[in-house]
Parts: C-alpha cells; structure tokens; sequence
C-alpha cells in the first residue's frame, strides 16, 4: 500500500467511532452503558495497578474497543458486506451455526487478525445470515425470498467506492471519508417497513429475527458493545440506574482469571414503525450489550469449558441451586491462575521480555533453558491473549433473550458452513490458529532476543 491511500485501521476507526455515535443517537440507553463503562473501568484500573501494568499493551484500544451486530438476508447481501469490511482491514474469523439454539441463522465475525490492527482498534461486527431454508411454510419462504431479492442494502456509492478499493489497492483520504458516511447507511434504522402488517406478524410467528430481518430496508445495526473490565459491577449499576437488564450474565462465571467471554445486556427496545399506508406498528429489535473478554483458551481449554458449561446446564433444579450457583460449582475445576492455565496448556499466552530480561539481553550474558526456565527465572513475561471471538451459546443466549425469550425451537443441527462460505466468496479463517500463530511469534521474538546474545 503506498502512502496515498488511508490505512485500512483509520478507516476501521472512522466507521465506528461513527456508528458509535449514530446508535447513540437513535438508542439514548447506549450512552448509558457507555458512561456506566467508563466509570467501572476508572474505577478498576485505579484499584487494581498490577491489571493496568498487565493491560499497557491494551489500554489505548479498551476506550474503543466495540463490536456490533447485524442480520442479512441474502447471499449477495453477504458477499458485498465482506467486501466492505476488507476495505477496513475487517475479516471473517469463526463460524457460528446458531440454528442448534432455534435460532435460524449462521454467522462469522468480521474482525482485524494481526496484533498490530487489534491494538489499533479490534472493531468486530458479528455478522448474521438468515437460514430462509428453516421456515418450514414453502409458501412463507417463497415470499420472503421474493421480498428479499428486491432490496438494496448498499447505496450505489458505497459500492462504487468498494470497487474502487479493490481495483486501486486502497482509497485515498477524502474517499475514504465518503466510504464512511455512504456505508454508515446501510447500519442505520429505518422505521418505515417494506411489508405490510399482515405480512410483518406473519414472518413474526415464524420467528422474530424472520420479521426483523425481512421486514425492513437494510440491516439495522441493532446493537453496539463496549468492553468492562469488570461486568459484574457494571451489571450491578445498569440495575442501580433503573435499566432493565439480564437477569443472568452470559458465558462463564466471575474468576480472578477471566477466560473468553461474559455478556450481558438489557432487553430490546419497543420501537414505532410504519406500514405502508401509514399504519402504526411497533416493532423489536434493538438492545444495549456490555461485554468482558478473557484469556483466548486452547482446544484443550475448550474442551473443558465446554465440558463444565454442559454440567451446569445439565443440573438445572439440583437440590433447589440457581443457574449461576451450579455455573459457579462446576467452574472450580477450572484452574484459575496464569501458572495453572499456562502449565496445563489451558489457555494462549503472549511472552515479551521483563526489565530483568532486557538487562540480560544488555548484558551479552545468555540464559540457560528455553522459555518455561525463563519465565520461572522472571527474565519473561507470560500473558493471556485476549478473546477476540464470540461463543456460539453465548451467541444464541443473547439473541435468543432479546428476541422476547419466549422461543424453545430446535431446528436440527446441520452445519451449512460450506453454504455460507461460499455466498460469502471467502473461507472463514479458524480462530485457534489465529491464535497459536500470535502464541508463537511472541516466542520466536523472545527466544531471537535471548538466544541472540551470545552471538554478540
């Protein structure tokens, strides 16, 4: 890329310091979680400076830090979307087969892969597809399908500039900024729905992520995450200011070393819309999440998540204990130090020198060992690397509980990911080895560092 063109991280920031700013617009209770963030996150940091040494790496990117979500409709609509984010330096990591939950959609994470756009800004968009395959009414999907195919979600300069993007290697500043605003559009809520009523409550009995998908003229943004440092405190202080939020944080529970991911949020907002011939309606979609990321964890970390999540769930009503109770009894087999989750191969760690370890590299002396010996001898630092995915039952919980809570459908398990892939035009890239590739790089630095004083 030549120094004409703007950096796919400052267009990537550009986007969603202006998404961010238009969803606080059209959902005032987004600003709430963000004021409630900021605080909790001051207050953490002030308290605990062993987390805020830790984290100096990731404290520019923590007040950025966002993902957002939205639902497509079709295969086309897929494939310009992922055009789109790779002018931002956004790509599609994980599949997520959501229909397993009742939910009838399949999805990826468009998101930056390498450290240095992480720390620049880790803006994820977990990107849904609706699975008109699952509406079990032929005559009902027909007429989605039909409903569908005569939408566009993309304004035609959007798209010009996509292409340009594509064509030239990159987009100059001042398109850049056109790229923004033109694509901001296509996010942005509109409450003036394409069906009529009649046709809005029957895609609505079929499933409520059905109407809001097909009902309306683009893929509403329909919610935005900032990242705690701690989410039972700002869970407690959504509660404090009168908000309604979850009863239960999704994902694992609280430990003195967070692993993956916890969310929570509060349920969706009612919302006026209008049917054609100006007929009144109300329509629910859009909600407000907070999220707490850990330590990325192995496939035998995974494993014993998984394993642990299954138990707890698979308890429910013992001996009178609540959901979070029994989460909580399970989880003690899970070690909950870096030594144990290191040790045990547990979770992905990055290594970088200590200041007892650069002075070993200026003193031309060579350790002995390799990178165990010198963790142990304090010449190297282990860290967790932080989650950047999203978990499928996390994933489908949220969904499910902010779609009214009501629907229990469990469509059969069928993993559609070459389907996907292929309206998507691009394979999704594995998560695991996104991270065993960042693991060992850091090594590989660490170990040309110390081993290299000896040749000097």
């Amino acid at each position: 890329m030549t120094h004409r063109f703007t950096h796919p991280d400052a267009i990537r920031t550009r986007f969603s310091e202006a998404m961010s700013a238009m969803y606080r617009a059209e959902v005032p209770l987004y600003g709430d979680l963000l004021s409630i963030v900021a605080e909790v996150n001051a207050e953490i940091l002030a308290t605990r400076p062993d987390l805020a040494a830790e984290m100096a790496g990731e404290l520019d990117r923590l007040d950025v830090e966002r993902h957002g979500a939205i639902r497509l409709g079709t295969a086309a609509e897929l494939h310009m979307m992922r055009r789109a984010f790779a002018v931002m330096g956004m790509y599609p990591v994980g599949y997520y087969d959501l229909s397993v939950a009742g939910v009838p959609v399949h999805s990826t994470a468009f998101r930056p892969v390498d450290d240095d756009a992480l720390n620049a800004n880790p803006f994820r968009v977990f990107t849904s597809l609706l699975r008109l395959d699952l509406i079990e009414d032929e005559g009902l999907r027909a007429e989605a399908e039909a409903i569908l195919s005569t939408r566009r979600i993309f304004t035609d300069e959007a798209i010009r500039l996509i292409e340009k993007d594509a064509a030239e290697g990159g987009l100059d500043d001042a398109d850049a900024d056109r790229f923004v605003a033109e694509l901001l559009e296509t996010f942005r809520w509109h409450g003036d729905a394409r069906v009529d009523a009649t046709t809005y409550h029957r895609l609505h009995d079929a499933h409520r992520l059905i109407a809001d998908v097909v009902s309306f003229r683009g893929p509403h943004i329909n919610h935005l995450t900032p990242r705690t440092l701690d989410i039972d405190a700002a869970q407690r202080a959504m509660q404090a200011r009168g908000i309604d939020a979850k009863a239960v944080i999704e994902g694992p529970p609280p430990r003195a070393v967070p692993i993956l991911l916890r969310q929570t949020s509060f349920k969706a907002i009612e919302e006026d819309v209008t049917f054609p011939g100006d007929q009144p309606g109300q329509h629910t979609a859009r909600f407000g999440e907070i999220e707490q990321r850990g330590a990325a964890l192995t496939p035998k970390g995974r494993a014993l998540y998984d394993r642990l999540l299954a138990t707890a769930r698979g308890e429910q009503g013992s001996q009178g204990a609540s959901y979070a109770e029994r989460l909580a009894t399970a989880f003690t087999a899970f070690p909950d130090t870096i030594e144990e989750l290191r040790e045990q191969g547990l979770a992905w760690f990055r290594y970088d020198l200590t200041d007892a370890g650069q002075r070993l590299v200026g003193s031309g002396v060579r350790p002995a060992g390799d990178i165990d010996a010198w963790v142990a001898a304090g010449h190297v630092r282990a860290v967790p690397i932080v989650y950047e995915d999203f978990l499928p039952v996390s994933a489908a919980g949220i969904f499910q509980s902010n779609l009214g809570g009501t629907e229990q459908r469990s469509y059969a398990a069928s993993a559609a990911r070459a389907a996907f892939e292929d309206a998507m035009g691009d394979a999704v890239q594995d998560e695991l080895a996104l991270y065993a590739d960042m693991e060992a790089r850091s090594i590989m630095t660490v170990r040309e560092a110390l081993r290299g004083v000896a040749a000097a």
